[in-house]
């Protein structure tokens, strides 16, 4: 059975918002609604099909379950789809249909004094960084558009001196109720657009939007240990809510870039040593340095084969949840030489006859030996 797209029944946009969603479903509710369409079982169906999409919609952790797997979370909801009961519909969602007539048995809308204060949509932001960056923390700067209150209006919509009205036609409700043979019905107000309000005099910087759009920059600071793919949240840097409704939120994704040296296994730090055959044969003290620059002495012990990891404890990532960090992890390597001074030919030719090798004298390379130490 294939899976039902609950944004294309409404009719809306993936990142439309609540009140977006509300207003689809009304529509749709009262295009279908059983006492405007009696007996029409199409109707009846795209009806529950609707009640489904916006119960889904209209509830934030039912919405973000949709949009991860694509279906409705089943222990989550009073009802799915055709099984959904007709008088839990009216119940759960009987303030959809206020304003459209007693026939519908939800009584009249009430007045709107005025428009209603919603928060601020969120922002996100893609943040690139070095793995320096990350092992060290950073200070990042992020620029940005966003919306702000109107400073000429202070977000209130209006001209100085004047203030929002109640619509006339409607008497603030929004909608005008009409007769029609048995039926009272409703419809939006054509003067104040469903609002229940009107602005007159609307402020000459937003229009009357209260808000206006304001390019935003300031500096972030990075913790040390972030990993590729971490979500920062910056609060109220959002847009300004609408008429003194409250911001939203930033949302930073953080970006690691790959290092050419280093790499991350959890919280560890891993590098590659290369070293020649003599020192990983007799042994040796060699100073290595970390991704921050802090050099380091670390000791190879005699007869140590390559793929060997020596672990320098706690010099690795901080952990971002909790405490302690992890370690900085060396993995030697054997450096093969591609070229050899005659000399060093010789000699090697001779060890090789020393420990039965053969010698490739036709390349002028001692594969054999190379091939066994590996």
């Amino acid at each position: 059975m294939a899976k039902k797209d609950y944004y294309e029944i409404l009719g809306v946009s993936r990142d439309a918002s609540a009140a977006d969603i509300k207003a689809a479903y009304r529509k749709l509710a009262l295009k279908h609604h059983p006492d405007r369409n009696p007996g029409n079982k199409e109707s009846e169906e795209n009806f529950k099909k609707a009640a489904e999409a916006y119960e889904t919609l209209s509830n934030k952790k039912k919405r973000d379950h949709f949009d991860q797997f694509g279906d409705t979370d089943p222990g989550a909801g009073f009802g799915q789809g055709s099984n959904m009961n007709m008088d839990d519909i009216f119940n759960n969602f009987g303030d959809i249909f206020e304003g459209f007539g007693d026939i519908f048995g939800f009584g009249s809308q009430q007045k709107q004094e005025g428009p209603s204060p919603r928060e601020g949509h969120d922002r996100t932001l893609d943040l690139t960084i070095s793995l320096k960056e990350a092992y060290e923390g950073a200070k990042k700067d992020v620029r940005y558009y966003r919306l702000e209150n109107c400073t000429t209006c202070k977000g209130k919509g209006t001209k100085e001196g004047t203030s929002i009205e109640g619509c006339k036609k409607c008497g603030g409700r929004g909608q005008i109720q009409r007769q029609q043979g048995f039926f009272i019905y409703s419809q939006t107000c054509p003067e104040c657009g469903g609002q229940g309000y009107t602005i007159p005099h609307p402020c000459p910087t937003c229009k009357g939007n209260s808000r206006i759009q304001f390019y935003e920059k300031f500096s972030v600071k990075i913790p040390s240990g972030i990993y590729d793919g971490a979500e920062l949240r910056i609060a109220q840097k959002g847009d300004a809510g609408i008429y003194g409704g409250p911001h939203g939120n930033l949302y930073i994704h953080v970006h690691v870039l790959p290092d050419k040296r280093f790499r991350r296994e959890g919280d560890d730090l891993v590098s590659n040593l290369i070293l020649t055959y003599p020192q990983l044969v007799f042994g040796s003290q060699v100073e290595i340095e970390n991704i921050d620059g802090a050099k380091k002495t670390i000791k190879i012990p005699k007869g140590c084969p390559a793929g060997n990891k020596i672990i320098i404890a706690k010099n690795g990532f901080p952990q971002i949840r909790g405490r302690g960090r992890g370690n900085l992890i060396i993995i030697t390597q054997c450096h093969i030489p591609k070229k050899l001074s005659p000399e060093a030919q010789e000699a090697l030719k001779k060890y090789s006859e020393l420990i039965g090798t053969n010698v490739n004298d036709d390349e002028g390379t001692i594969s054999g030996f190379f091939k066994k130490f590996l």
